[in-house]
């Protein structure tokens, strides 16, 4: 059978057939390998091993499985471990997602492109008795923002591009603030988040006059001392995903932003005749756009992608970058006395 899978905020409503294992496809580029790579960071544990169609895949570093491998092995479903432009499930990968379903393993899929659209994979799922479970699908009914204040506090990972780290920001800063028994959820707005939590809003699956709503119902009003901590999507700069990102602005309502760079990083992804903003210009456009529903919004500081660089390279960047930007800057990934920092610095009260 098929099954279309509603997302709301509602963290009891999703259920997904785990343990996965991963498909890659035929993709090259780590970019487009997110969620994979977010799954694999972030439910380690339900992650039996890694699938692709192509000896040129990008690997995400886990067992490589056939899935007739990974199901001996407990795995539940495939799930589609891409997002590339425009969300689309290719042709070459049919014959593994259908060799998946004959198998025994149910299909999950945050594309654009439903499971349930592809009448090869519709008719398969039938004749196997196995489920297509699309994710990027929002609920039903969503209002037009109010615009209305909410209680509780709000933070949002922004960025200068989109793919560069406000999801495993965000994660990381839920994540500490809880160990610092802070009342602290993480809301995710994207497939990879959502696969994660297990709850969440497709932002980019929502029509673009209620993005902004969408928001509001992903962070609801909560206690004085409750922080939503909000996945970022796009860049208010990127020429294809900024209507994304300024919806959400507004929806969430954040009382404080954290500004997410990759060093090192020119232009937009998929996008390389656009360069990328510089952080300070991020900084400002986000606050500026921001004030529109909450007037009181702040930058706590600043987070940095150093997965490419040495430890030693990160240290004096991520210094280098606190003087020069005077704000505390940290790669939460590493952690340190730089994250505790930054912590501090989104938990500190607006200065009268």
């Amino acid at each position: 059978m098929t099954l279309t899978a509603p997302v709301t905020a509602d963290a009891a409503i999703l259920h997904f057939p785990q343990p996965y294992l991963l498909f890659l496809g035929d993709v090259t580029e780590p970019g487009y390998a997110k969620t994979a790579f977010g799954l694999r960071d972030w439910a380690r544990d339900q992650c039996v091993g890694e699938l692709s169609c192509s000896p040129d895949a990008v690997s995400v570093g886990l067992p490589r499985f056939t899935p007739a491998e990974a199901k001996a092995r407990g795995a539940r479903s495939m799930l589609i471990g891409v997002a590339n432009q425009g969300g689309r499930i290719l042709d070459s990968w049919l014959p593994s997602l259908i060799e998946a379903l004959e198998v025994g393993l149910d299909l999950v899929s945050g594309m654009h492109t439903k499971l349930s659209s592809t009448p090869a994979l519709v008719a398969t799922a039938e004749r196997y008795n196995r489920r297509l479970i699309d994710i990027r699908t929002p609920p039903r009914d969503i209002p037009i923002a109010s615009g209305r204040k909410r209680t509780g506090k709000r933070l949002l990972a922004v960025g200068t591009d989109c793919a560069l780290g406000k999801k495993y920001t965000a994660l990381a800063i839920a994540k500490a603030l809880r160990q610092r028994g802070v009342a602290a959820d993480f809301r995710a707005t994207g497939q990879t988040g959502i696969m994660i939590a297990g709850s969440g809003m497709p932002m980019d699956a929502v029509i673009s006059d209620f993005e902004a709503g969408a928001a509001e119902l992903l962070s609801p009003d909560a206690a004085p001392d409750h922080w939503d901590i909000i996945e970022g999507q796009g860049s208010l700069f990127h020429p294809a995903y900024a209507a994304v990102s300024l919806g959400l602005l507004h929806g969430s309502q954040p009382d404080v932003i954290v500004v997410c760079h990759e060093p090192g990083r020119t232009h937009m992804l998929g996008h390389s005749h656009y360069e990328v903003p510089s952080i300070e210009d991020a900084i400002d456009l986000n606050l500026r756009l921001g004030r529109r529903t909450n007037p009181a919004v702040r930058c706590a500081g600043v987070s940095l992608n150093t997965s490419k660089l040495s430890p030693l390279e990160a240290e004096r960047l991520i210094a280098a970058e606190s003087a020069r930007l005077g704000l505390p800057v940290a790669d939460p990934i590493r952690g340190g006395e730089p994250f505790e920092r930054l912590l501090d610095a989104c938990l500190a009260e607006k200065s009268r």
